[in-house]
């Protein structure tokens, strides 16, 4: 199945917002030799500089760094109540929430990273069990615990959200031994996608 350049917002707010199907595993995009821009779950043959993407689109995923997070259509309405929740017990403003969710997991609850980070923020095993996390993929506890997991970096970063992001990605002490945001590719485009998402959704809030 082909998909022209015309269908391509419909195809990203399905696999950048709901997930896929195994269908839809994986999304190459290739432009032809009419200079138009197609989009396919299946691998095109004869064809030069084929991208391939897969969802959602995990801070590790590298690949994903090509996708225009301007343009992504948000989520203002997954889990409300159990972000907005979060966002009042923890100090935590809750466009900062989604946006970490969004980056991390496109609002799958069962997610779970090719680094074994799981559920809606993704929360790796060490951190679970600092947090004391019951059950990762129950969307409540999730919420909970990244959220004051959340909370403790941008306390130990004073509120800094750029600092704060570098830290969920590599972890506090990176941040703190490169006295910033640490030169990891990875890291630096987890930073990008987040602020790109947090100044949307709070645009999208007023």
């Amino acid at each position: 199945m082909f998909f022209r350049a015309g269908l391509i917002t419909g195809l990203l707010m399905l696999v950048c917002l709901y997930g896929i199907s195994s269908a839809f595993a994986e999304v190459y995009k290739f432009t032809d030799k009419d200079g138009i821009v197609h989009y396919t779950n299946v691998r095109p043959s004869g064809q030069q500089d084929v991208k391939r993407f897969s969802f959602p689109c995990y801070a590790s995923d590298t690949s994903c760094n090509q996708m225009d997070w301007e343009k992504i259509p948000l989520n203002r309405g997954a889990f409300n109540e159990e972000i907005q929740a979060a966002a009042e017990v923890f100090a935590v403003d809750d466009a900062l929430i989604r946006a970490i969710i969004h980056a991390e997991s496109a609002y799958r609850p069962e997610a779970i990273s090719p680094k074994g980070a799981q559920g809606l923020m993704q929360l790796m095993p060490a951190t679970q069990a600092e947090l004391q996390i019951a059950d990762v993929f129950d969307p409540v506890s999730n919420i909970e615990g990244g959220t004051l997991y959340l909370a403790r970096l941008l306390a130990q970063f004073n509120q800094n959200v750029e600092l704060a992001a570098a830290a969920y990605n590599a972890g506090p002490g990176a941040v703190r031994e490169y006295g910033g945001i640490p030169p990891y590719k990875e890291t630096r485009e987890y930073v990008r996608r987040v602020k790109i998402l947090y100044r949307r959704y709070r645009s999208a809030e007023s």
